[in-house]
């Protein structure tokens, strides 16, 4: 795991390039802390930053190959990179290292970009060709790892993070103003939007080629639901799931440094501490998040799973005094606008992790996505079943076995929780009519924006743009097909792994991996009926069944706790400087993003009581979170009657 940057294209001396490449590094240091190096070519640069996790002594890049035709820059890890180089070598090819960096350039140099199909791994790299002056460049199938690009005077520029591209002079920091839409609706911008106007991100599974001044992007791999088997039996379907999961974690186990392992106390992490328990049984360190408030606390599950596996377990406590003053530099690392706290702990915990000396730690991630695990999946199901019989008094109790956390849905009526959850016979066959409700209830923190942006953004649908973006043959599949696509292909990539996930990891320099999202399961579980993974309301019917022996049975049968972490009340219940700046008159007229009027009362209704509402919730944070970007990202706003943007 490391940070890469560069250039590709001419007009600059020897001495510009170094600087320009040492700044770009310096800024994504922490991705690296290890290990520096550059490379300065003609019409290309180079930067990497190491992690050094495989290959100690023989990993430093960037890397050439022994001609010196290729050069690579690489962030990430390339699980089957063992097997992968027995190939190779019974192929003549001769290694001069340990490292997996080393097997891309072997694979490149003999397949091209046909080399990606056989990388089972988390990565975004560059490879220059100095015999064809191409750079080529690509990304994971999941979008696990970052990668991020700019044309600025006719170079092109790419980074981990956008923080190496604004070293780079005369780019500047502008706000994307559909890209806060998008957020503002869709929780993060639709690649390869960025919040940064003109700042692009390489999307999930594509690669690029830069030549001749210009830039070729291509899919190559998706998620496909148009195969599906109903034929295999239960039992089967079972132990092929069983056996992909212990082999993606056995590889993801792969390190010359010690592997540690994130356990929430819920289902996924718990099997795949138990996983990697018995695959290295020689004290594996596990990591949890705690909290005071019951409602989000998972420890008592952690405690127990602590107790059956013997892990060597470490928590941070992070609660609302916690999660307020780590917020700013959560902003900074996410690099855009955000509407939960989410971020924070994992924040809080990664730097945990790096205070032990680990360096990778396994997660339970992805399990939710690819086995159907989330709520809104079940809720979908809910709302079709009502919508056959749309005057049922019976069917809408459904949504509180659901959602046993919200107290509120008990006390109300079935007409009540029709209404509020969007049952309607209407629009069954919309593209989007799993995510109808959250994009609604979402969507409303855009009440409020400020009047001259909500000007500029009336002709605007973010839902319409997603919608636009879907397969052709995404209208023919199951509806939680549908669904989970949409969960998998977004949502996960957008803001699980990015903001949640790598940027607050590799923020303290750790490597997060995660089992459940290879690429081999990913396709397995793609190819197995609806019903089988959703059960009824039961969801992760198959993984559950195929994982029972592995885990103690009240963990194996635990419902469906959502991941979540004090909202609005963090900051409201501990002073803190930066949020009341942030929702200063002055301060929300400079910027012009949002009304003044409704954020100074929102602000003040959060000083007067702790209110539980999603959406003012959410409204707060994303106003905080965007007022935090600016501050940080740039220097000077511009607004006038007719356009609105933020400028450096």
């Amino acid at each position: 795991m490391c940070g890469i940057a560069g250039y590709h294209g001419a007009g600059l001396h020897p001495q510009e390039a170094d600087a320009l490449l040492k700044a770009m590094s310096c800024a994504i240091a922490h991705r690296g802390p290890d290990e520096a190096g550059i490379h300065v070519g003609e019409q290309v640069g180079l930067a990497h930053r190491r992690l050094a996790i495989v290959g100690l002594a023989d990993g430093q890049q960037p890397m050439a190959t022994a001609d010196g035709r290729l050069r690579i820059t690489f962030n990430g890890e390339i699980f089957n990179y063992i097997e992968l180089r027995q190939e190779l070598e019974s192929r003549g090819h001769r290694f001069r290292t340990k490292s997996d960096t080393e097997v891309i350039l072997h694979l490149y140099s003999e397949l091209g970009p046909d080399c990606l199909g056989k990388l089972n791994g988390d990565f975004a790299f560059a490879i220059h060709d100095a015999h064809h002056a191409r750079l080529f460049l690509a990304r994971d199938r999941m979008g696990v790892r970052p990668l991020y690009h700019t044309w600025h005077r006719g170079r092109f520029h790419f980074a981990s993070e956008i923080k190496a591209l604004l070293t780079v002079p005369g780019v500047e920091a502008r706000l994307d103003l559909l890209a806060l839409d998008q957020i503002f609706t869709l929780w993060a911008p639709i690649p390869p939007r960025t919040a940064f106007e003109g700042i692009c991100e390489l999307p999930p599974a594509h690669w690029m080629i830069v030549e001749n001044g210009a830039a070729h992007v291509q899919r190559y791999w998706d998620l496909n639901f148009s195969e599906i088997d109903h034929a295999r039996p239960q039992d089967q379907l079972e132990e092929e799931t069983r056996s992909l999961l212990e082999d993606a974690t056995r590889i993801r186990l792969r390190a010359d440094v010690q592997v540690g392992t994130y356990l929430s106390g819920g289902l996924d992490s718990s099997i795949i501490a138990a996983l990697a328990k018995r695959m290295a049984p020689a004290g594996l360190s596990s990591f949890g998040v705690t909290f005071s408030n019951a409602a989000f606390d998972e420890s008592g599950f952690q405690n127990e799973m602590v107790d059956a596996l013997g892990t060597v377990h470490h928590t941070v406590d992070c609660d609302t005094d916690e999660i307020a003053s780590v917020f700013p530099q959560v902003i900074r690392h996410a690099e855009l606008p955000i509407l939960r706290t989410g971020p924070a702990p994992l924040y809080r915990l990664s730097s945990l992790v790096r205070s032990k000396g680990i360096k990778a730690v396994l997660s339970g991630e992805g399990a939710d996505e690819v086995f159907a695990g989330y709520d809104i999946f079940r809720e979908a199901r809910i709302r079709r079943f009502c919508a056959r019989q749309p005057g049922s008094q019976l069917r809408p109790h459904l949504f509180r076995r659901i959602y046993p956390y919200l107290a509120n849905l008990k006390r109300q009526t079935p007409d009540y929780l029709a209404a509020y959850f969007g049952i309607t016979t209407d629009h069954l066959d919309d593209p989007l009519y799993s995510h109808r409700p959250r994009l609604r209830s979402t969507a409303g923190t855009k009440l409020f924006f400020s009047k001259a942006l909500r000007k500029e953004l009336s002709d605007y649908s973010a839902a319409d743009e997603l919608a636009a973006t879907l397969p052709d043959a995404f209208r023919g599949w199951h509806p939680l097909h549908q669904a989970q696509y949409l969960e998998t292909r977004f949502l996960l990539p957008g803001y699980i792994l990015s903001s949640q996930g790598d940027r607050m990891a590799m923020a303290h320099g750790i490597e997060t991996r995660f089992p459940f999202l290879d690429h081999r399961l990913v396709e397995q579980a793609a190819r197995v009926p609806a019903n089988t993974k959703l059960k009824g309301l039961r969801e992760k019917h198959l993984l559950r069944e195929a994982m029972r022996s592995t885990i103690p049975e009240r963990i194996a049968e635990r419902p469906k706790q959502p991941y979540r972490a004090p909202e609005a009340d963090a900051f409201t219940a501990n002073a803190r400087d930066y949020v009341e700046t942030a929702f200063q008159r002055t301060a929300l007229e400079e910027t012009g993003i949002f009304d003044v009027e409704k954020s100074t009362r929102l602000y003040k209704k959060s000083r007067l009581s702790n209110f539980t509402g999603f959406r003012d919730n959410a409204a707060f944070v994303g106003i905080l979170s965007t007022q935090l970007w600016s501050q940080q990202f740039a220097r000077q706003f511009r607004r006038t009657d007719e356009t609105l943007a933020v400028r450096v």
